[in-house]
């Protein structure tokens, strides 16, 4: 076990770094577009940790019912499904007991865990009242209909949105990254910067903290999401034992994180456990599937490669008693804060 976490410390710092590398060098018609004179770029992910209220321009965690104006105005995206235009305001800021997320694009690590975190907390939000979800990605129909395949998420259960340039996200008021209004640098220059914090300064917390892990927080998501990419065959294959039964549906999953040494085991998020994950989707999801999910150009004229997500809840009487905006890569929303607002709001009623 303590071999194969080396391991997957060296393969997830060289996979991270080669990720940037692959994305920058796919998309050549940027290239040609802009010379950077010998400069490198990173590619992006997303906190996981404990909130932080209202830091700096961008609301965190925000609990409290101030946010009730409607920023979504005149804002319309397109349905996945029926491929027709869908008013948020009318169809979810203004609705009682709806969750709207807003993504990234499609093979960027907040998305990617937006629809992981959504895919294991659905049943939990139900049982709190929640009935209406939507996850606005900015890419093409195409990819955001693969995305859900590879990180199983209803489309039933869930409603898929299109807003290929990221004019929802930026209504809402998401980080867009570093340097947004410099059109003379490149996006993935841009999207360097951001690795070291510059423009998001919840990046390095949020990669630090999968690695390190957290003995208080849970994260169950964690388990299910690596089960959903070992049934899809994507590497790191070896953490979970899988059994399945005769008809070859799973009947039982043993987790190697739960043999860890000196106490560690009992740690609700175990060291390396997150890092492993995101490893799983760097390599089975972003870089295999770069070309399936990237951006469009137009996406990337509009600034998507660097633009942040976030989401919000709306109780009984619609007001916002959950609003969350993405501090850096890797930094999406703690669905176990969502729940305990629910909760608390559901206590203060009664």
């Amino acid at each position: 076990m303590m071999v194969m976490m080396v391991r997957l410390v060296v393969a997830g710092i060289a996979a991270f770094m080669l990720s940037t590398v692959h994305a920058w060098t796919a998309s050549s018609p940027l290239l040609q577009q802009k010379t950077l004179g010998g400069n490198t770029a990173l590619f992006s992910s997303a906190v996981d940790e404990e909130p932080v209220v209202s830091v700096g321009a961008v609301a965190v965690d925000k609990e409290d019912d101030t946010e009730s104006v409607a920023l979504l105005d005149n804002i319309k995206v397109t349905s996945l499904i029926t491929g027709q235009p869908v008013d948020l305001v009318a169809q979810y800021e203004s609705c009682p007991n709806v969750m709207l997320i807003f993504g990234t694009y499609a093979a960027d690590f907040n998305a990617i865990e937006y629809a992981q975190r959504l895919r294991h907390y659905l049943p939990k939000l139900k049982e709190r009242g929640i009935n209406k979800f939507g996850f606005i990605l900015n890419c093409k129909p195409s990819a955001a209909e693969a995305l859900c395949k590879y990180v199983d998420l209803s489309t039933e259960e869930v409603e898929i949105l299109i807003d290929e340039i990221g004019v929802a996200g930026r209504a809402f008021g998401v980080g867009r990254g570093w340097k947004p209004d410099d059109e003379s640098m490149n996006p993935f220059l841009k999207l360097f910067g951001m690795l070291f914090g510059l423009g998001a300064y919840g990046t390095l917390p949020a990669v630090i903290g999968g690695y390190i892990g957290n003995p208080i927080t849970p994260q169950p998501w964690i388990e299910d999401a690596l089960l959903v990419g070992q049934l899809q065959n994507r590497w790191p294959d070896t953490v979970l034992n899988i059994t399945k039964d005769e008809s070859g549906v799973v009947s039982d999953v043993e987790n190697k994180f739960n043999s860890l040494p000196w106490g560690i085991s009992s740690w609700k998020r175990r060291p390396l456990e997150l890092a492993t994950l995101r490893l799983q989707s760097m390599m089975g999801i972003s870089l295999k599937h770069w070309e399936e999910l990237a951006p469009k150009q137009e996406g990337l004229n509009a600034g998507v490669l660097t633009q942040l997500g976030g989401c919000f809840v709306t109780g009984p009487a619609a007001e916002k008693v959950y609003v969350w905006k993405d501090p850096g890569i890797c930094a999406v929303s703690n669905f176990e804060n969502i729940l305990r607002r629910l909760d608390q709001k559901k206590t203060v009623a009664a």
